[in-house]
């Protein structure tokens, strides 16, 4: 069709071909190939003058509509590849959804104008279940148990003590349960792993674990934990988050806990899908952001790099 479409403008066989790259002969002979498709007698030639017949002209309509339609295809193909184009369906836990991935969602859309994003919140087992059914292109949530329908990354974050900033605790290093005995706490439903690691870590040191607050998620125990109201070992995520907003509450401090309770998160992508190269693209920036987090945690709750998870 570009072909044709040349010699359509430029009514010159030699022109043609130098504008497409190929030799005369093998011009000449695309064009009597075509007329033997199509059945139609395209050009007439007389005299060593080629005129276009009306079936030419029409056929010419039909080629424009379609060469156009192949090149802006092109072009969206194009942006596609540079990322500047395309859809993107993010699913988040509760977390991760208010600041943390927000913030690296904003970074990877900077000169992305025409790409599009879904990005919805939803509770870990959701996410899962709408990674698995390859309706989402990426999950970031608590990690879930392994299934052939997901390939997942999983991250086990160390979970962080926050404490008021006038109590004598905000001085210290660590911060155990023995720090913590008979204090009243803020912790997750009790079936969460991180209240089965924190109750436990308080039993085996022989402490006494008070539950004043059971909360979903720990971001409403930043403003309790705040008012003095209770303590609380809350996930990275969500103290990284508190840093993020830029807000820093002069209230309150961020400790490293002891022994250990962690909380483990995953991304999470469909196993039997193809992965877009934006989806690749957005994991790649999600699993750095990651490690960015918990390069700047060490440096807020003061650990030592090698004391960290």
């Amino acid at each position: 069709m570009v072909t044709f479409r040349e010699v359509m403008r430029s009514g010159s066989i030699s022109q043609a071909a130098r504008t497409v790259g190929r030799t005369q002969p093998a011009v000449s002979t695309m064009i009597s190939t075509l007329e033997d498709e199509l059945g139609l007698t395209l050009f007439v030639r007389e005299h060593g003058k080629l005129t276009s017949t009306p079936e030419a002209r029409y056929f010419l309509e039909e080629c424009e509509e379609i060469l156009g339609r192949l090149e802006q295809t092109q072009r969206t193909l194009t942006r596609i590849r540079t990322l500047e184009a395309g859809k993107l369906k993010i699913a988040c836990h509760p977390a991760a959804s208010g600041f943390f991935l927000p913030t690296l969602l904003t970074d990877f859309l900077q000169g992305k104008d025409d790409l599009e994003v879904a990005l919805i919140m939803r509770s870990s087992d959701l996410i899962e279940d709408l990674i698995a059914s390859q309706q989402y292109d990426v999950g970031f949530a608590e990690t879930p148990q392994p299934r052939a329908s997901i390939n997942q990354t999983d991250y086990d974050l160390d979970c962080v003590c926050i404490v008021p900033a006038s109590d004598t605790l905000a001085s210290a290093k660590v911060i155990t349960p023995s720090d913590l005995n008979g204090k009243p706490m803020a912790v997750l439903f009790e079936d969460h792993p991180t209240a089965v690691q924190t109750e436990e870590a308080f039993r085996s040191e022989g402490c006494r674990f008070v539950k004043r607050l059971e909360l979903r998620t720990f971001l409403p125990g930043l403003q309790f934990v705040a008012a003095g109201v209770c303590y609380m070992v809350c996930d990275m995520i969500t103290a990284y988050s508190y840093l993020l907003q830029g807000q820093a509450n002069p209230n309150l401090v961020i400790r490293r806990f002891l022994p250990r309770v962690s909380n483990s998160v995953s991304i999470m992508t469909p196993a039997y899908a193809t992965r877009s190269l934006a989806a690749d693209a957005f994991v790649t920036q999600l699993a750095g952001g990651i490690e960015d987090m918990k390069l700047r945690m060490q440096r807020v709750a003061g650990a030592a790099h090698d004391q960290w998870s």
